[in-house]
């Protein structure tokens, strides 16, 4: 091929598509037919658990909708809908007029949603927190004055004072609670919005009251103080926990934005003529121009030029990878050092991004069932809530009339279960963006529950506990051979040839190996500078040496072989630490695998695995997991052959190699992409550390209720001490959850 500038041309961006083109879609949606689409949507505007049910029904039963399932608490929509029944702008609108923002699941646009809302939020703390100091400089007088030393007069004029400066308070930084209540009540179902308005309206109605008639039914006294401070409360906890919540998204969308909004592609070999296309429109075979700092677009081989990858997306690492001529390169990571030109091989849904970007965005939608169960124990939770409310009220109304409606407002306040429906969901995002960042993709949260449960980790042989492929072991001859061999060797993609040039840290380029042959079953051939023939392949072949003698010899093709390779299987660097660390957890191994049983039992002995099992085909696999798990353990299985799919799929946990077959990877809980064992035991340690997190969380909000509840009742808690317990109540659970995402 001829030499192609690496520098661009100046050229012109393609016009923007419209969201219902099926080219615009094609970052968000996957099509699954010609009546079937899924696409991923990031929301806006969540506050609990219930408002995912809100959408959720806003959708479902509509024409063309064959799914919508939502997670509250990472802000995602996954949604079926049938392209030839609907459009995908009309259901968006449908999420939009149930009170909420719907944007496509690319990191731009999720980008500016975030920003937006970050935006709103803070103005409407802002608000309410200056106009509280206000209202509260008009309330003083009446807490500080002596009795007669405020007249009537003044005490009605600082109260209209107070009342014109919470009504901004009211109708626009409270607007959100109103918006969710009305939406929850809409659909009929309860949220921690309805609480919450009925609190701040009964709270406003009474004491407009009190202002407007003090000698009427609701007394002289007025809680506007109370009410901009509970509001200014919640919305300081509010903010902070989306701050929590929309970074660990960008952590968890890191990945998901790293392809190019644009591709440069070359059209003219010969004259370097270029133009730039959306990364939908390219095909296998085209040839990209890729600058510097840019990521690659799909995955290939490099044609031209030398550069480094950042591959952090796959591996977890940070080194560059160095990258030449031929070297593979994946959609996602990012040149680093030079313009390089690549040649694509796959596209779309083929390429590994697209299946690192599909397992982390299941895992966002899928919901755990210790998730679920909080979500169905909200609804009769706040029932409980409205009644404790009501009745405190009818009490307080006989015994102290004057103090009934702000201690109702103080139940419904101090009782809005807020740090209960955070507890978990902040915990299993925080450890999952932890994870990512390791190189472990989660596809479904379950793995951290079921992974501090499991007992016995079950381990592949190939490819799993041994490095994929083979490692040169031992050599017989001369040795000073090893790189003139290793130059021949390049010339192959045999196991053995790659082994060998892997094993060879300089090749010998003064060879000048030419009319190279590459025999099927027997091997190289190539004569020297000299033009003297040489082999390498099959030592019988090659000639002199048994079969015996070694999987691979070099030498003259006239004589005897000068040199002799013996290869074998590679322990994975971190192996034996793996294993050891995990049976310091209390967990048992079992290296399960179909190679022969002498070569397993080996393997399992130099990494210390307490127990191994050759010679098993993929039905004795299941049935002997199946066996382990009747006699009660929890098993977890980490493979990545085919043939290991039924295993994983039949495991109480599972984790496929990133390397490993796209069966294996489908049926797995979690891929572990970094390919680093020692990272079984980090998830084994975060699963832990998470279940302990969930229930600290948990415990501190029963304690919180259970020593609040009594104390709003016997009427000794102020609607604003409540507000700002509720809120601390919050905070503390977010923030004991980001602790989770520090991994060591």
């Amino acid at each position: 091929m001829s030499s192609i500038a690496l520098t661009p041309p100046a050229v012109a961006p393609d016009p923007a598509q419209t969201l219902d083109e099926p080219e615009a879609q094609a970052g968000f949606t996957e099509r699954r037919g010609e009546r079937e689409a899924l696409s991923q949507l990031r929301l806006s505007g969540l506050h609990c658990a219930a408002c995912a049910g809100i959408i959720e029904r806003a959708l479902i039963g509509q024409p063309g909708v064959l799914s919508a399932r939502v997670n509250a608490a990472a802000e995602r929509l996954q949604l079926g809908w049938d392209p030839q029944a609907t459009r995908l702008s009309t259901l968006l609108a449908l999420v939009r007029r149930a009170g909420y923002g719907a944007e496509p699941d690319l990191a731009a646009s999720a980008r500016a949603l975030r920003e937006r809302e970050q935006r709103r939020a803070l103005w409407r703390l802002f608000v309410a927190g200056f106009l509280m100091m206000q209202v509260m400089m008009l309330a003083w007088p009446s807490y500080v004055a002596a009795p007669g030393e405020l007249s009537d007069d003044l005490r009605r004029l600082l109260n209209w004072g107070s009342w014109v400066l919470s009504l901004p308070v009211l109708l626009f930084s409270a607007g959100p609670f109103f918006a969710g209540a009305w939406a929850q009540l809409r659909t009929r179902r309860l949220g921690m919005d309805v609480p919450v308005a009925l609190g701040i309206a009964v709270t406003f109605v009474a004491s407009s009251g009190a202002t407007f008639d003090p000698s009427g039914a609701f007394g002289h006294e007025v809680y506007f103080d109370s009410l901009t401070m509970f509001v200014s409360f919640l919305l300081a906890g509010r903010w902070l926990e989306l701050r929590a919540r929309h970074r660990v998204a960008r952590e968890l969308e890191g990945a998901m934005g790293r392809l190019p909004e644009l591709v440069e592609r070359i059209v003219d070999a010969a004259s370097g003529r270029s133009e730039r296309v959306v990364p939908a429109r390219l095909r296998v075979g085209d040839l990209l121009r890729v600058p510097l700092g840019a990521a690659f677009a799909a995955d290939g081989r490099i044609e031209q030029g030398r550069t480094a990858a950042d591959e952090a997306l796959l591996t977890g690492e940070s080194a560059p990878v160095p990258k030449g001529p031929g070297d593979a390169v994946v959609a996602g990571s990012l040149n680093l050092q030079a313009p390089v030109l690549m040649r694509v091989e796959k596209l779309g849904a083929d390429t590994r991004f697209e299946a690192i970007v599909r397992l982390m965005r299941e895992a966002l939608t899928r919901r755990p069932e210790s998730l679920a169960l909080a979500e169905r124990v909200a609804g009769p939770f706040l029932w409980v809530v409205l009644l404790l409310a009501g009745g405190a009220a009818l009490a307080w109304s006989f015994v102290a009339p004057e103090r009934a409606v702000w201690v109702a407002v103080s139940v419904l306040i101090v009782t809005c279960p807020c740090a209960l429906s955070l507890a978990a969901p902040s915990a299993w995002l925080a450890a999952a963006g932890a994870l990512a960042r390791r190189g472990l993709l989660l596809a479904r949260l379950e793995l951290l529950e079921q992974m501090a449960k499991v007992d016995l980790v079950v381990l592949d042989k190939t490819g799993t506990l041994s490095e994929d492929g083979m490692a040169l072991q031992r050599s017989v001859g001369d040795p000073s051979l090893l790189p003139r061999a290793a130059a021949l060797a390049r010339h192959s993609q045999h196991v053995f040839a790659r082994a060998l040039v892997a094993a060879c840290a300089q090749v010998d380029e003064a060879a000048g190996w030419s009319e190279i042959e590459e025999l099927p079953g027997r091997g190289l051939q190539a004569r020297d500078a000299t033009g003297r023939l040489w082999r390498l392949g099959s030592p019988t072949w090659v000639g002199g040496v048994s079969e015996s003698g070694g999987q691979l010899a070099f030498g003259p093709a006239e004589g005897q072989a000068l040199l002799v390779l013996e290869f074998g299987e590679r322990l994975r660097a971190d192996a034996r630490e793996a294993v050891e660390r995990l049976h310091a957890l209390g967990l048992s191994t079992l290296l399960l695998s179909g190679d022969a049983p002498a070569r397993v039992a080996a393997l399992a002995r130099e990494a210390g695995v307490a127990r191994a099992l050759g010679g098993a085909s993929p039905e004795d696999k299941l049935a002997e997991v199946a066996r382990l798990q009747a006699l009660g353990h929890r098993v977890l299985m980490l493979g990545d052959g085919v043939n290991d799919a039924p295993v994983l799929a039949r495991a109480d946990a599972s984790l496929a190699m990133g390397q490993g077959a796209l069966l294996a990877r489908a049926q797995a809980d979690g891929v572990l992409l970094s390919g680093r064992l020692l990272d079984l035991v980090r998830l084994r340690e975060l699963a832990l550390r998470t279940r302990r997190v969930i229930r600290q969380n948990l415990g501190w909000a029963a304690f919180y209720n259970a020593s609040c509840i009594p104390l709003a009742l016997a009427g000794l808690l102020p609607p604003w001490a409540a507000g700002l317990g509720m809120a601390l109540s919050s905070l503390f659970v977010v923030l004991n959850a980001l602790r989770l995402q520090k991994v060591s």
